[in-house]
Parts: C-alpha cells; structure tokens; sequence
C-alpha cells in the first residue's frame, strides 16, 4: 500500500539589507524637522544642535542602507524594471541629497542654519520619505507576490 507523499511550501520572507537602516535613517531625518520647528519656535541653540546632530545619523545610516539597496538589486530583492522600483530608488536619492544640502545648510551660525532654509528643507525631506514609504511598500508587495 502507498501513501501520496504530502508537501508542503513555506515560504520564509526575508527583510531586506536595506530596511533597518533606511527605517532608522528616516527616523533621524524627521526627528530632525522635529527640533528645526522646535528651534523656529524657541530660537534655543540646542535645537539646531540636535538638528545637526540627526541630520549626521540620518546621512550616515544612509550611506548604509545604499550598501543594502546595492546588494538587494544583486539579490534580487529589489528589482529596478518595475517602475514603481526605478522611483522608489529615485526617491531615496533625492530624500539623501536633500538630507545633504540640509546638513550643509545646519553647518551655518545661529537663525539662518535653520528659518528658513533648513526648516524647508527638513520639510521637503519628510515629504518624500512619506511617498518612498507608500512606494517600498508596493515594491515589499510586489516581490512578495512575485516570490509565491
């Protein structure tokens, strides 16, 4: 007698390289708007501090998260033909170069490193890390069903 032999498929899902960093990143650059309202509002030096500060994690855990997102398009689990992947990489880019410019713009003395350039900034940053959260969850979305 023969028994049909089961089987079963599990799919594990991995992270990917990049989401740590790219999630603490963000978190940075929005504490950074956080404290450039906080020092618009109280002008106390110690805002712009922190600022500064945030904005250098955030660069910094940038530069890592590209490592990540280099080594998931070599992986495949960041795929670039999709459009959605080519501007959610775009979008990343442009949240780091803005994130850049800010820096150097926190770099000057007192009032003008933050009101109103640096706030701008900050804003604008925000802003495209909110789109880039839509658009990597349509990209996690669509290697998943790609991968089942």
């Amino acid at each position: 007698m023969t028994y049909p032999t089961p089987s079963s498929r599990i799919l594990i899902y991995s992270h990917s390289y990049r989401a740590v960093p790219l999630h603490f990143s963000a978190a940075c650059f929005v504490g950074a708007l956080a404290t450039d309202i906080a020092y618009w509002r109280t002008a106390e030096m110690m805002w712009t501090n922190f600022s500064s500060w945030l904005l250098t994690a955030g660069l910094s855990l940038g530069g890592i998260a590209a490592i990540g997102g280099i080594a998931d398009v070599v992986t495949g689990q960041l795929s670039l033909r999709w459009g959605v992947g080519v501007f959610y990489t775009l979008g990343n880019l442009a949240a780091f170069i803005l994130s850049l410019f800010n820096a150097l713009v926190h770099s000057r003395d007192a009032w003008t490193s933050v009101v109103p350039t640096g706030l701008t900034l900050s804003a604008v940053t925000v802003v495209v890390i909110v789109i880039n959260a839509v658009l990597g969850r349509m990209v996690e979305r669509q290697y998943f069903e790609d991968t089942v």
